[in-house]
């Protein structure tokens, strides 16, 4: 055996070493730098750890916080091995929620996302299947019969023609499969919930992100302070990662942090229960056309409107956010959103 040979299973061997290290470390209450995120999650994404050794991992983040440098350090991880999509001659916007908040809602932020288009703000919507929900954005597009892509030409002319395009994760991040079938058997909110929303493969210049914990809101807020993006962050108090109008809202912004209550924004405190999603995907899919075409319920649709609102109103600085959700509520009762969803499909 030469020497070559020889050192292939030997690094294989550090590496398995390393994430033994690395479990030891994180089970002492020790954090990981930016880099040592960034070089971990590489080695999973490549299949160089275990399911036991990932699964070891995944467990220890949902029992202790997550930092801003390894949360950083996972995002620069994926967005170096992920598939890009050149479309940056134009001004996008991502309406995405980070899942994992427990609360089976209706697809909100897909539905907001396609609102916000209509009304003119073109958009670049990141979404996958549901790990910790019934029915995630790539189920509800697909079953409507949306066809995923990445292919950059194929994408740039949905945006040209409709202002939107849906990039179905797995299809970018395909260094995922050997973690996907992990999340899917845990079925439980992992960091890979926190880290979607951060790498979107087309780069948008602006983000309304909806998260499941205000500490995550925070933690995402230092992060996007040190980037060029407007942004976003978004978390309804009583747990939602989206304005839920079941109780206030906190937003947190380039300019800074607010909390805004339902009738802040036009709209009556909901039942929980109003917003959930359908039994099945084909009830879920019910709900998803009726608001787009103005037949659904008024809470429904004034969940819709809240998140697209506020969407918009990252476009339109000159507009405030009660000025955005009328914008969305007009794009709705003139069809103009309903039209546009028939010409995605």
């Amino acid at each position: 055996m030469d020497n070559a040979d020889f050192l292939v299973p030997l690094r294989i061997k550090n590496i398995i070493t390393q994430m033994k290290t690395i479990l030891k470390k994180l089970l002492e209450y020790e954090s990981l730098s930016r880099k040592e995120a960034k070089e971990i999650l590489i080695h999973m994404t490549n299949g160089q750890y275990n399911s036991s050794e990932i699964s070891s991992f995944l467990t220890i983040y949902m029992m202790r916080s997550i930092t801003v440098e390894e949360l950083e350090g996972f995002r620069d991880a994926l967005l170096e091995v992920c598939i890009s999509l050149d479309v940056r001659e134009y001004d996008l916007i991502d309406i995405c929620g980070t899942g994992g908040d427990g609360k089976d809602t209706f697809n909100i932020s897909t539905i907001s996302a396609i609102v916000a288009a209509a009304s003119g703000q073109m958009v670049a919507k990141h979404g996958n299947v549901g790990v910790s929900s019934s029915v995630g954005s790539s189920n509800i597009l697909e079953y409507l019969g949306y066809t995923f892509t990445n292919d950059t030409s194929l994408l740039k002319e949905q945006l040209e023609k409709t202002g939107i395009c849906f990039l179905h994760a797995p299809l970018f991040h395909p260094a995922l499969k050997h973690v996907a079938p992990i999340r899917k058997e845990l079925g439980l909110k992992t960091f890979f919930n926190m880290i979607g929303p951060l790498v979107n493969p087309a780069f948008p210049k602006k983000q309304m992100i909806g998260v499941f914990s205000l500490e995550l809101a925070r933690t995402y807020g230092y992060m996007f302070q040190k980037t060029e993006t407007k942004f976003a962050i978004v978390h309804s108090l009583d747990g939602y990662d989206e304005i839920s109008l079941t109780e206030k809202c906190k937003i947190i912004s380039n300019t800074g942090e607010s909390i805004m209550s339902p009738s802040d924004l036009g709209f009556e405190t909901i039942n929980p229960q109003n917003i959930i999603a359908g039994k099945n995907i084909k009830n879920s899919a019910e709900i998803f056309v009726n608001i787009l075409n103005g037949t659904a319920t008024k809470e429904q649709t004034n969940v819709v409107l809240a998140n697209a609102g506020l969407a918009l109103s990252l476009s339109t600085p000159s507009k405030n956010i009660l000025d955005s959700i009328q914008i969305a509520r007009e794009t709705i009762q003139s069809q103009k959103a309903f039209r546009l969803l028939k010409k995605i499909l």
